[in-house]
Formats: C-alpha cells, sequence, structure tokens
C-alpha cells in the first residue's frame, strides 16, 4: 500500500499516464478528419469555447451578433485550413514547421499544468533550490569619492590620508564637503550586492560586502575611480516563510516541470528516428549544435 502511494505521487507516472490520455484525446478530437472530408461541425462545446475567449479578452459575454461573427470566422478559418491542407500547403513551409513544432511542445506544458504539487513537494522543492527564493543581504553605506581623472597618481595618497583621519576622529564630519563630486549620492541605504553592482560595479559591490559595520574603511575602487566607506547597516540573506512563498514557488516548480517534460517529450520522440547531419550518423544522445 505504501508503495502504491509513493508511486502515485511520482511525476514520471503523471507525465506517462497523462501524456496518455492527452495523445488520446487530440486523436478523439480529429477522428475521422481527411483532407475529402466535406462535413464542418460547430458543436456547442466549440461554441461555449468562443464564447468563453471573447468574455476573457473583451470581460463581457459577447452579443447574439459578435457570437454568429464568431462562428463564422471559425467556419470560415475550418474552410481555409482543409483546403491548405488539400494543396499541400503544410509541407515545406517553414512556418508552419515552426508552428507545428511549437504544438507539440504545448503538449508537454499540458502535461505539467496538470500535475498540482504537494506541500511537501513544495518544501523538498525548496530545500534544494534555495539560492531562487533567498532574499538577498542588504547594507546601509556611505561613501567619499576620489576622482582619478581629476587627482592623478595623488588621488591614492589623498584617500589614504582622509582614511587615517577619519578613523581618528570620534566626531562625524559633515562628509559632503570631502572627496570629490560624484553621481551617484553619498548615502546610499539598504543596497543588495546586485544594486551595489550597477550602480559601482561587481568588484567593488563583492569587496564591499566584505567589510565590518561602522568604521570607515578602504580604498575600495570602483569603475570611476576610488571611494572610502562606511557601512551603516548590514542584513544577511534570509529565506522567508513558507507560507509568504508557496505561490511563487508553485509557479517557479510548474515552469521547471514545463522544462523536463518537453525535455522527456522531445527525447521519447528523438529516440525513435535516426539522424544524420552530413552523412554522418548521429547517437541521439550527442548534441550537434555547433556543427
Amino acid at each position: 500500500m505504501l508503495f502504491l502511494k509513493k508511486l502515485l505521487h511520482e511525476p514520471l507516472l503523471h507525465f506517462l499516464v497523462i501524456g496518455a490520455l492527452l495523445f488520446v484525446f487530440y486523436g478523439l478530437k480529429n477522428e475521422g478528419f481527411n483532407v475529402d472530408d466535406k462535413q464542418i461541425i460547430i458543436s456547442q462545446d466549440d461554441i461555449t469555447y468562443l464564447s468563453k475567449q471573447w468574455q476573457r479578452k473583451w470581460q463581457r459575454p459577447p452579443s447574439d451578433i459578435e457570437l454568429q461573427s464568431l462562428i463564422e470566422h471559425q467556419i470560415r478559418e475550418e474552410v481555409m485550413y482543409r483546403e491548405a491542407l488539400v494543396l499541400g500547403f503544410e509541407h515545406n513551409d517553414p512556418v508552419i514547421r515552426r508552428r507545428l513544432a511549437q504544438k507539440m511542445s504545448f503538449i508537454a506544458d499540458d502535461l505539467a499544468e496538470q500535475i498540482a504539487p504537494s506541500d511537501a513537494e513544495l518544501i523538498s522543492y525548496l530545500h534544494d533550490n534555495t539560492a531562487k527564493f533567498e532574499l538577498p543581504a542588504r547594507l546601509s553605506f556611505v561613501h567619499i569619492y576620489f576622482s582619478i581623472d581629476k587627482r592623478g597618481a595623488q588621488a591614492t595618497q589623498d584617500a589614504e590620508d582622509l582614511l587615517t583621519q577619519l578613523q581618528h576622529t570620534k566626531e562625524h564630519e559633515d562628509i559632503t564637503i570631502l572627496g570629490d563630486a560624484f553621481m551617484v549620492a553619498q548615502q546610499q541605504n539598504k543596497q543588495s550586492e546586485q544594486e551595489v553592482a550597477r550602480l559601482f560595479g561587481s568588484d567593488f559591490a563583492r569587496e564591499l560586502f566584505e567589510q565590518n559595520n561602522h568604521i570607515w574603511q578602504g580604498i575600495l575602487r570602483s569603475a570611476y575611480g576610488l571611494h572610502l566607506v562606511r557601512i551603516n547597516d548590514k542584513t544577511a540573506a534570509k529565506l522567508p516563510e513558507f507560507d509568504q512563498l508557496k505561490d511563487k514557488l508553485r509557479k517557479v516548480w510548474l515552469a521547471d516541470q514545463r522544462a523536463t517534460m518537453n525535455k522527456n517529450l522531445y527525447e521519447s520522440f528523438r529516440s525513435q528516428y535516426q539522424i544524420i547531419v552530413q552523412g554522418q550518423i548521429i547517437e541521439n544522445d550527442v548534441s550537434i549544435s555547433g556543427q
């Protein structure tokens, strides 16, 4: 019994069962159709679907005239589609090939959407993918900028002299009058490493997050010049509570499932073909990219 319960929660089993059902569904939907078939049937289910699509777009049900127009459009599309098949337009058309391949990928997406993850599965997924959901460390800091363009070789010595002065000064000086003018504000609040990197460069950000709090330190080099920095506050990276993450977890989990389903579906189809590139047989597990 335990084995059966475990099996019922196995994603691969879901993939196989739901995949079989979907293929049966698509098969029944097109059962009996061929290019010589001259009967077009618009069922009540078709009309309901058209009506729902209209309502989703316009936030109201279609009027009788609008619904009739939708039905006529559906009939026209079916007629033109069948006549295109009669003329063989589906062959050797890159746009149609791409669209049909896309439709096959949508089948895998449909498979993934049918699987609802349990809380236990989401918690396990969170445990294995902590970095995707962790709130980054943040810090607030002030900096004093020294322009190499303006000061030349003297910039480093000027920064070192001011650093020594600030480290031995008990009272906080008015730093707005120190250093050189800079396009980024001297006071930066609750910035993540990525946000600091956007402003000052990745090397500056990485080094900044390794500094101690509440003391002047340096010299840190940015993409623009030299800086003295003082970190006023720092919060460590943390993982939100599961209940706060649950909706986002489910979306990311489903996206991963869709990617896995697409990969599995493609590999199962590809394994049935012999691939020959420039006269060479390519094994199914070998990538031909770059050839």
